[in-house]
């Protein structure tokens, strides 16, 4: 190894994981992949970085309390009544799927290569996870079915934090001695103090929040600091029970009544991102490339049992009864990479398990590392092909996230959701978002552009984006944030009469200047939302007065031109192709609409053209818009 300064080792290192984050994020595909290529890149192969050699004694404590904070983070997430929330075929999945693929994948390695059997049962646990990390990315790509869609994410989600329990059971039961009426007495220690020490540790850090006794500002560091403490005490007074405890706690947390975790879960995401980003390329970076090419054959013979026979059997069984389709059911078996839980434990686990000299240990890295990158790599590559051949994917992504919550907003969330597209309504006004839930529109209520959005929006098959607020800077944020998800061209923005009247002056004294800043505001600016003659004002006047959703089919004998003649008094909104794709009419919309297209547009009824008496109901309909829209504009304000 090239001998250089620790500082700047590590601190490359860093720059490097959140580099491939960041380049990950871009290409949109797992980080996971990147991270090893980079440690072994930087390890094994040209050897400038040797983790045992640069961290020493430090290497042992750094795996240990890194590992300990992300199973913390991932047991967080586990909350039971989601659990039951999300379908049979999904709770199948974690409990009954994850036992077949730990029963076949632990008995083929057993075979394989002559592991002591304690060992083979914990590589079939580590592998039996999944995790939103790599299949949300896939689920981006590939773009399938809404049934496929749900079940593949929620499975993610909730596997990540079972499996770990499962894992660390597995792990501790070994240490105990794992056979004989002493092992299970001291697996049952292990038991009974983990629990206990995470349990307590859980109601004090749940009782100090809630009577905010804990200032705000120093919650998550509190939080950290009383983890990793847990943590080394469960360690001192049990041996190697301390990654158990802090689960447990997690899982606690979890399910606490009332037990306010959004911040938390934020700060603790962010600190596992950074840990993930580091601790993956040192665990790479340790990979014995000799290890990894010696069990050559019997690894790939593995991974196929993995990805062909183990995941079949487990989606086939967990969805018994259901009323998935043949193809989706092989859609779901063909998706199932591996990921941060198997990468981060098996090399922690490896080290410890070192002393106890039991047949198969040295095989758990490598044969993890060819599982995950094998599983994350053909799965990624295949997975469109794959779809196709079972005609699985969506045309496109047609799903719309509306911003903003005004009754224009709602009106045209409705149309969109009659017209059988998801959409969510995404705003911070309360009483409208409750409005919206009660019409049976989606919601989101909140900060579009926060952390908890990116937790909790699930925005798998949505390809638009309406920004509909009446706060411009919450627009032209939301423009900016999801730009690089949805793409510029599938981005629009609603006008406002004050809008026009800028866009449309001009100051001849100050003229380059403002063609300067009109260049910049530009740049950020999109599409207008159905057109550059379409107004809030304009579309709130047509919904107080009465103006209905209409549908209309654009055939060879009824042409585009033809419809807009005999609707004069009409707001085209968006259209359907052949394929059932979303087609958005915007200031950017040709005249030329094939046949086969069908247009939702608002139209006014020709006898609601006079002028209507104050009293009349419509007139109290539009003062209602105008009251509901300013109380979203106050509430933006604020």
């Amino acid at each position: 190894m090239l001998t250089l300064d620790l500082a700047l080792i590590l601190s490359g290192i860093l720059a490097l994981g959140i580099g491939a984050q960041w380049l990950s994020w871009y290409l949109k595909q797992p980080s996971i992949l990147l991270l090893l290529l980079i440690g072994i890149v930087i390890g094994p192969v040209f050897g400038f970085f040797d983790p045992d050699q640069a961290l020493g004694d430090l290497l042992f404590p750094f795996i240990s309390l890194g590992v300990a904070v992300i199973l913390f983070e991932g047991s967080l997430t586990l909350e039971f009544h989601e659990v039951k929330s999300h379908g049979r075929v999904v709770q199948m999945l974690v409990s009954v799927g994850v036992l077949i693929t730990i029963t076949i994948v632990s008995l083929v390695a057993y075979f394989l290569f002559e592991m002591d059997p304690k060992i083979a049962i914990l590589f079939g646990a580590l592998v039996c996870v999944t995790g939103p990390t790599v299949i949300v990315p896939i689920l981006r790509s590939v773009r399938p079915n809404k049934n496929i869609s749900n079940i593949l994410r929620w499975e993610g989600i909730i596997i990540d934090p079972i499996g770990a329990i499962a894992v660390v059971l597995v792990y501790e039961y070994i240490i105990s001695g794992g056979s004989g009426d002493h092992a299970l007495l001291v697996f049952g220690e292990i038991l009974l103090i983990s629990s206990l020490i995470g349990m307590i540790g859980a109601y004090v850090l749940a009782v100090l929040f809630k009577k905010h006794l804990i200032p705000e500002y120093l919650r998550n560091v509190f939080a950290l600091a009383f983890v990793l403490l847990l943590f080394s005490i469960s360690n001192h007074i049990e041996h190697e029970s301390g990654l158990l405890t802090v689960t447990i706690m997690g899982v606690a947390l979890a399910n606490w009544p009332k037990f306010e975790k959004d911040d938390l879960l934020d700060f603790k995401e962010s600190l596992s991102l950074l840990l993930i980003s580091v601790l993956f390329i040192v665990l790479a970076a340790r990979l014995d490339l000799e290890s990894l090419l010696s069990i050559g054959i019997p690894s790939l013979i593995l991974l196929a049992v993995v990805m062909f026979v183990a995941r079949p059997i487990s989606v086939w069984a967990s969805s018994i009864g259901s009323k998935l389709k043949v193809n989706e059911k092989l859609m779901i078996s063909w998706i199932g990479p591996r990921g941060i839980v198997a990468a981060a434990i098996s090399s922690l686990f490896a080290i410890k398990l070192e002393e106890y000299n039991l047949a198969g240990t040295e095989y758990l890295v490598p044969l993890v590392f060819v599982i995950i990158i094998g599983t994350v790599l053909i799965q990624s590559l295949g997975a469109k092909p794959i779809g196709n051949l079972l005609g699985v994917r969506e045309a496109s992504d047609n799903g719309v996230l509306i911003i903003g919550s005004n009754p224009v907003a709602l009106k045209v969330a409705q149309s969109l959701r009659d017209s059988g597209f998801d959409v969510i309504m995404a705003h911070n006004n309360y009483t409208n978002i409750s409005r919206a839930r009660m019409e049976g529109v989606k919601t989101y209520f909140g900060n579009p552009v926060s952390d908890h959005a990116d937790r909790n929006l699930d925005l798998i098959g949505f390809g638009h984006l309406f920004a509909m607020s009446m706060d411009r800077e919450l627009n032209t944020l939301c423009e900016i944030n999801y730009r690089h998800d949805f793409g510029k061209k599938n981005i629009y923005r609603l006008k406002f009469n004050d809008d026009r009247s800028k866009s449309n002056g001009k100051n001849k004294q100050n003229g380059e200047k403002k063609n300067n800043r009109q260049e910049r505001t530009d740049y950020w600016q999109s599409a207008w939302l159905f057109g550059e003659e379409v107004s809030y004002g304009k579309l709130a006047s047509m919904i107080a007065n009465n103006a209905k959703i209409k549908t209309t089919n654009i055939t060879e004998n009824y042409s585009y031109e033809q419809y807009r003649t005999d609707n004069k008094n009409h707001i085209a909104l968006f259209m359907i192709d052949k394929s059932g794709s979303l087609q958005v009419f915007s200031s950017e919309t040709g005249k030329n609409i094939d046949s086969g297209t069908k247009i939702i547009a608002l139209v006014h009824d020709p006898d609601n053209k006079k002028n209507i008496p104050s009293d009349n109901p419509a007139n109290k309909g539009q003062k209602k818009l105008k009251t509901l829209a300013d109380k979203e504009k106050s509430i933006d304000d604020d």
